[in-house]
């Protein structure tokens, strides 16, 4: 049996399987979804409750979060089918039914902005160019594999088809991510605040302790290199903040208690 995906890679192995016309409408309330939940977050881990939260906060922010939830069920009952979780989550992803003053507005509706690090960018640009070299030999794979007209033993063809989806839904989000990106300009920023790019050091003086992390955003995060999440307990609790000031936030074993110790570019 192979191994189920979480949700970021079952995502990407979804939006592949849709033809290219409806993988644009759909990829960006499957990719909300995610960083709602976590990208590595398994399917059996989410909870009813934790679907009608989701479902509460769509419903008051977004007009339109009828429709736009119906992409997302149908990507967990694709998940079902694809015998990745044992019930269909998508009939816990109810629309909801709020009370709104009619505006009128000839606002249209934008693509969230994702505020990324030069180096974050960069470096994704790179992993963009790799996986489109890995995708053309994976297709050479695949013809070869085809010329085996028993597609139901034939194990190369299926895997190289598996391995293709998971390229492509991973250039599908980061071609995504790329294009809502707004590079943070480190340079033109002071060291008074702490924000996106900034290398911070937290210190318990009751303690001794001290952390130093830089703040990122969602998609550079990578807490084992001290990259930090600026949407993260610790990023939400520093951001903004200037040296000296108290810092507080909730981990898995209570409140934390710290002092902004140093800010650098």
């Amino acid at each position: 049996m192979s191994e189920i995906p979480g949700l970021g890679d079952a995502a990407g192995l979804y939006l592949a399987s849709l033809p290219a016309e409806k993988q644009g409408e759909s990829q960006h309330e499957i990719y909300k979804f995610i960083r709602w939940f976590g990208r590595d977050r398994a399917f059996d881990n989410i909870s009813p409750a934790q679907l009608d939260d989701y479902s509460d906060n769509a419903a008051r922010s977004d007009p339109g979060h009828v429709e736009k939830l119906s992409l997302v069920r149908a990507f967990l009952s694709y998940a079902k089918k694809k015998g990745w979780t044992d019930t269909n989550l998508g009939i816990h992803l109810k629309a909801k039914k709020v009370k709104t003053k009619t505006v009128k507005t000839a606002r249209k509706d934008t693509v969230e902005s994702i505020s990324m690090t030069r180096e974050g960018y960069d470096k994704m640009i790179t992993e963009l160019e790799i996986l489109k070299e890995e995708r053309h030999v994976v297709t050479e794979e695949i013809t070869r594999a085809a010329a085996d007209k028993d597609f139901r033993e034939n194990v190369p063809f299926h895997a190289a088809r598996e391995k293709k989806g998971m390229i492509d839904g991973r250039i599908i989000e980061i071609e995504a991510t790329l294009k809502a990106a707004v590079v943070v300009n480190e340079g033109k920023k002071s060291n008074h605040c702490v924000d996106i790019g900034k290398t911070f050091v937290l210190c318990d003086s009751s303690k001794g302790n001290e952390l130093c992390y830089t703040l990122v955003g969602p998609r550079e995060a990578d807490p084992a290199r001290g990259r930090i999440s600026s949407v993260s307990p610790i990023g939400k609790a520093v951001m903004g903040k200037k040296q000296g000031d108290a810092v507080e936030f909730h981990a898995p074993s209570g409140v934390r208690k710290y002092q902004l110790k140093e800010i650098r570019s």
